[in-house]
Formats: C-alpha cells, sequence, structure tokens
C-alpha cells in the first residue's frame, strides 16, 4: 500500500501540479517561500492521525467549489509558516 505522503504527491501530480510549485508568503516584508512538497513532507512530521486529516482534507479540496488545491496549499503552507514562526519567537 502507497504511503499517505506518497497519495498526496500523487493528487497533485494528477492534478496536473508540479511538486516543485512554490507559494510565496510576505511576513512582514520577508519573503517565505515554500514548495506544495514540503508541506506535504512537512505535515507528514506530524502524528499518523493527522497524516489522514491532511489526505482527507486535501481530497476535499478537490469537491469543494471555490476552494481547490491551491487555495488549500495556500492556507495548509500558512499554517505551517505561522507556526514555525510563533514558535522562533517564544525561544
Amino acid at each position: 500500500m502507497r504511503s499517505i505522503s506518497q497519495q498526496c504527491k500523487d493528487i497533485i501530480k494528477r492534478e496536473g501540479i508540479n511538486l516543485s510549485s512554490a507559494i510565496e508568503y510576505d511576513v512582514n516584508g520577508e519573503v517565505h517561500t515554500l514548495t506544495m512538497e514540503w508541506i506535504i513532507d512537512s505535515f507528514m512530521q506530524a502524528s499518523p492521525d493527522s497524516h489522514q486529516v491532511f489526505l482527507d482534507a486535501l481530497k476535499l479540496s478537490l469537491e469543494a467549489k471555490g476552494m481547490g488545491i491551491d487555495k488549500f496549499f495556500e492556507d495548509m503552507g500558512q499554517l505551517l509558516l505561522m507556526t514555525h514562526l510563533s514558535d522562533k519567537i517564544e525561544v
């Protein structure tokens, strides 16, 4: 059986999106660039239960009107970035 990470990547490829596609975020004038593959790999570092939630949410984004994969990854990347930046502030 394919891993959840691979299933997510297969969905992206099937939609004709390159895993190296990047999303840029401007945070207080500093640009952060995250690829779709990095976003998937980062979420796969969470608990196994979270892996399935991510996959299910990705599948739902395919069906959602107005959301789509691009918006899903934009939001997931923003969540990761904000979590990472807030961890740096707390140190």
